[in-house]
């Protein structure tokens, strides 16, 4: 009789271990195609560490990677997610800066670090320790996981030499979203543009130069109508990560929680290493595709820096106006910065 108990309740626990064993299903949304590094990184690295990391746990995940606009548009990846519709999405805040304003503070501070590394694994830091940074993922139902896309060093790329700013008076120079505001004070005229038009618009001579960053220059292949490249350490970005939607992430296990953060490491050191070893492929085909390259002396870099509107401080107030914490999160970042090693030519938070 005590051996059929206890082989009863061996085989009770048995089953309800059985029952706790579960397979979960993730939509995976981004607006890019599967062609850019940001996305690439979910296949080849965050999907394969979060399934390796569940092995053991009894527990699975399946992911449908749905890219390229097929669910969301770039910018309404957070939306996506929010709703339900998705899972999990790359939750771009630069196409997002009402949402996620506060995470576009890099966009607002250039010449502070042309390092993406520092740049994105400092940015990833602070939104692991700091609530500030991931309150706004929090009022759109989202949870920050990681993986955060960093973007290389932007350059200026045109269809005449740069020597220095005087060269730059009355040049139509495009510039996507907040980088408009590092073309004030240079004498340039600062046009709204973006990669997609890049190529053509150059060609046709509606501006004579672009904001852009070596490692799409390169696919895009700018240097063919922009073949002068002056680089001028204008600065890494952060410019998204990976999100999740809060109440799916709420009802996963310890265990299935922890995979996804551990996908999200993953893919933030693929990310970033494939990212390096393509800037530097960029500038080397660029160059030997026909390509200028140079280096904008220490003068003009100075001058450039000086000359601007101080948009940092501006972005910062009008946060503060709304109640979120501009002020903060930009000396946040700009002292972190500095504790990091970064020599910023402007300490934009304590003009």
């Amino acid at each position: 009789m005590k051996w059929t108990q206890i082989t009863a309740a061996a085989t009770l626990v048995c089953m309800a271990g059985a029952a706790s064993a579960e397979n979960y299903n993730a939509t995976v949304v981004a607006g890019h195609p599967g062609v850019f590094r940001w996305v690439k990184m979910i296949d080849e690295a965050f999907v394969p560490q979060v399934q390796a990391a569940l092995e053991g746990t009894g527990h699975t995940m399946s992911f449908d990677g749905q890219y390229g606009g097929a669910i969301a548009k770039v910018g309404d990846e957070l939306e996506t997610v929010e709703a339900g519709l998705a899972e999990i999405g790359i939750c771009q805040s630069l196409f997002d800066p009402a949402k996620l304003a506060v995470q576009n503070v890099t966009y607002y501070t250039p010449f502070v670090s042309d390092d993406p590394r520092q740049v994105s694994e400092l940015m990833d830091k602070l939104h692991r320790e700091d609530d500030r940074m991931t309150a706004s993922y929090a009022d759109n139902g989202v949870v920050y996981l990681g993986a955060p896309v960093g973007i290389d060093d932007y350059l200026m790329m045109t269809n005449f030499p740069v020597a220095g700013l005087a060269d730059l008076e009355g040049r139509k120079i495009a510039a996507p979203g907040a980088a408009l505001n590092w073309l004030k004070g240079t004498g340039a005229v600062g046009v709204s543009g973006n990669l997609t038009t890049y190529y053509n618009e150059l060609k046709t001579g509606v501006y004579d130069g672009v904001i852009v960053f070596a490692s799409a220059a390169l696919p895009g292949k700018l240097y063919e109508v922009a073949p002068y490249v002056t680089r001028a350490g204008l600065g890494a970005q952060f410019a998204g990560g990976l999100c999740a939607n809060a109440d799916w992430h709420a009802s996963l296990p310890d265990e299935a929680k922890d995979a996804l953060s551990a996908g999200a490491d993953a893919a933030r050191e693929w990310y970033l290493a494939s990212l390096e070893d393509g800037v530097a492929t960029s500038i080397k085909v660029m160059g030997e595709n026909g390509a200028t390259i140079t280096d904008a002396s220490d003068e003009m870099r100075r001058a450039w820096a000086a000359g601007m509107d101080n948009a940092a401080k501006e972005w910062a107030a009008g946060l503060d106006a709304q109640g979120k914490p501009g002020t903060d999160i930009l000396s946040l970042y700009m002292q972190s910065m500095r504790d990091a090693g970064a020599t910023p030519l402007r300490d934009w938070d304590k003009e």
